[in-house]
């Protein structure tokens, strides 16, 4: 076989990200060297899976690399093998495409960093990480990579050490972390124990017949473990602390490929390892934890000050969608969950670099201290823009596409099963999409409209790179939402088979017959038939969300604001949401017109005010709960494992 073969491209994809960190520590000492290092060490892999497109998604090939030209043998598997089918290239182009993205935004805005190299050097070890993990045919394999990105992202959490919480992200991130990481190595070793290989596609084969109460175990361990590396709750608190303090393309990377490898490595062990999608137990869990992340998080979003923790949030609401969909275990279902996380990866990082720029030029992320900033950035709020509609689910931007795609299938699934919990789930969504467009007017309004603050009178649009960085996400987010057929035929339809067809997956990797000798058949339908994105019924939907969302606003906002600050104890009056005097001096009073200009100011503490002040009971427990505190959130994630492995005793 030919070295330049496309056999050969999953591992030489994963070894140009290592390749790339050695070289930088060897020879990254000058800016442009380190530079080109960079750019092609992620320039490269991005291109060899491209390549990988037409055999594996148009051909319906997987390829099955053994490293050291190492096969089967006597219907064992021997030694690490890649496995890359439609489901693994598809993350895979994600993970690229930001790796990609990130970097080429890196150049000018770690320019003025100290230990630039090292930092380079982090970024390309967590790519590697990740992408070694998706196209891994192997759990052992898989589970170091997972400790490759897991340090590697700790570690760039702390990046900017003197930055105020950056130390602390990154411990509470070391410490959860850790707990999910044990939970895929104790997960792996029990399931070596019962099955003697750690192949998946002979794991696959194997499970499905031996479910007992070890493997029950190994996999609400794993499925906790990999919940961790998706920051599902109860383990989103991680994700806040992580992208407040982390340099803005590594946020990029947080949110659009740590989380997909948490997602990937679910749909992994539900519908191949343990082919477990056909029990409806099963598809309650997966579509609880979603639901329950979508709502949470949309409201701890609401809350925020901090225009990166805001992100982090809304980046764990959208994941919460992605759950939900995959768990439905429709073709539908997976194809829109895939879908959404593709949009997830595009408008969630465009909205973080947007971030990174209000951070480069004022130094601050203070929604408070922020204003008007569309006079002065005009590019980066136009950019903004597209990402804000593309999350809110506006057409013609992806996010209406995934979303509309995510609620006919949750429907769908309701009517078909008569299950009223997954027409709940339905509703959820719609909220958090009400409410999700609701905090991106605050957070436009607070950033980039109103009045500009003095101190940034002297602020300009940041460099082209950076620009054009942002630019190539907002693009695809136009491009993804306007030729919704053109993703699903070639994209999450492919990946979507791929998940449903576990036989495929191992006869490729343990020979043609294997998965029908084990009497392994594939149960799932195979439906993709939809009502479409652009029918008239889908801007009905459209047009009752909106009629919601305003409906929501208005009622919860009917609210005297300065007759309650008459009322309220001094304490109140002068807590941190409240200025002193502010009732004295009529601020909050309605005008028609002649007021001060400093009156229509809108800061991101009053927008919705009422709204907040409804629900104030559900954000003090909110707030209570969340101490910040490392031992209440590794308490968390101990009591959400004893609650799985319980749950997975008594359903299987």
């Amino acid at each position: 076989m030919s070295m330049m073969s496309y056999q050969h491209f999953p591992i030489c994809a994963i070894m140009l990200y290592f390749l790339g960190a050695f070289l930088i520590v060897m020879f990254g000492k000058s800016r442009p060297v380190r530079n080109g290092i960079a750019f092609l060490a992620t320039a490269l892999p991005l291109c060899l899976l491209i390549g990988l497109f037409a055999p594996v998604v148009l051909r319906g090939e997987v390829i099955a690399y053994w490293m050291g030209n190492r096969v089967p043998a006597g219907g064992y598997a021997i030694g690490i093998a890649l496995e890359v089918d439609s489901l693994g290239l598809f993350f895979g182009l994600l993970i690229a495409t930001a790796v990609f993205v990130a970097a080429l935004y890196s150049y000018s805005y770690m320019s003025h960093d100290d230990n630039e190299p090292q930092y380079y050097t982090l970024f390309l070890m967590l790519a590697g990480g990740v992408m070694g993990l998706v196209l891994s045919g192997d759990l052992f394999n898989m589970f170091i990579m997972i400790e490759i990105l897991t340090f590697a992202a700790v570690a760039l959490t702390a990046f900017r050490n003197t930055a105020n919480g950056a130390l602390e992200a990154a411990f509470k991130y070391l410490v959860v972390g850790s707990i999910g990481s044990s939970c895929i190595l104790a997960g792996t070793i029990i399931l070596y124990a019962q099955a003697h290989t750690l192949n998946f596609a002979q794991l696959s084969a194997f499970l499905p017949g031996h479910l007992n109460t070890a493997t029950v175990t190994a996999f609400a361990l794993l499925v906790i473990g990999f919940c961790t590396k998706a920051f599902i709750v109860p383990f989103h608190p991680l994700a806040a602390d992580a992208h407040g303090a982390a340099p803005a393309p590594v946020s990029v990377l947080i949110s659009g490929v740590l989380t997909k490898s948490g997602i990937y490595g679910i749909i992994r062990l539900a519908y191949i390892l343990f082919r477990t999608m056909d029990l409806g137990t099963v598809q309650f869990w997966l579509v609880f934890l979603g639901s329950v992340s979508m709502f949470v998080c949309v409201t701890m979003a609401l809350a925020q000050h901090d225009f990166k923790r805001l992100l982090a949030f809304h980046s764990i609401s959208q994941i919460g969608y992605v759950l939900t969909a995959c768990g439905l275990a429709t073709a539908l279902g997976v194809s829109a969950g895939l879908y959404h996380a593709m949009n997830h990866t595009l408008f969630k990082g465009l909205l973080f670099l947007c971030a990174g720029a209000v951070l480069h030029e004022t130094g601050t992320t203070d929604l408070g201290k922020l204003g008007g900033l569309s006079k002065k950035m005009p590019h980066t709020t136009v950019l903004f823009l597209v990402g804000a509609f593309s999350i809110s689910g506006i057409p013609p931007f992806n996010g209406f596409a995934s979303k509309w795609l995510i609620y006919q299938a949750a429907y769908q699934k309701a009517v078909e099963s008569g299950n009223i919990g997954f027409l709940l789930a339905t509703v959820v969504a719609l909220v958090t999409s009400t409410l999700t467009l609701a905090s991106f007017v605050k957070v436009t309004q607070s950033v980039f409209f109103g009045q500009l603050p003095k101190e940034y009178e002297n602020v300009k649009e940041v460099s082209f790179g950076m620009r054009l960085a942002m630019g190539i996400l907002a693009l695809l987010c136009i491009v993804t939402g306007l030729f919704p057929g053109l993703v699903n035929t070639y994209l999450t339809e492919p990946a979507a088979r791929a998940a449903l067809n576990a036989n495929n997956y191992i006869n490729a990797m343990m020979g043609t017959g294997y998965a029908e000798a084990n009497g392994l058949v594939n149960t799932l339908p195979v439906n993709f038939q939809a009502a479409g994105i652009w029918s008239p019924v889908s801007w009905l939907c459209l047009l009752l969300i909106m009629l919601l969302a305003v409906a929501i606003v208005a009622v919860s906002s009917k609210y005297d604001r300065v007759s309650a600050l008459a009322k309220a104890e001094p304490a109140e009056v002068t807590g941190p949401h409240f200025a002193t005097g502010d009732a004295a001096e009529g601020k909050y009073e309605l005008f028609f017109g002649g007021e001060e200009s400093v009156y229509s100011q809108v800061g991101g503490e009053d927008l919705f005010w009422g709204f907040k002040h409804n629900w104030r009971h559900y954000f003090s427990f909110m707030h209570e709960l969340h101490s910040g505190i490392v031992n209440d959130y590794a308490l968390w994630g101990v009591i959400a494992l004893a609650l799985a492995m319980l749950y997975a005793l008594i359903i299987l």
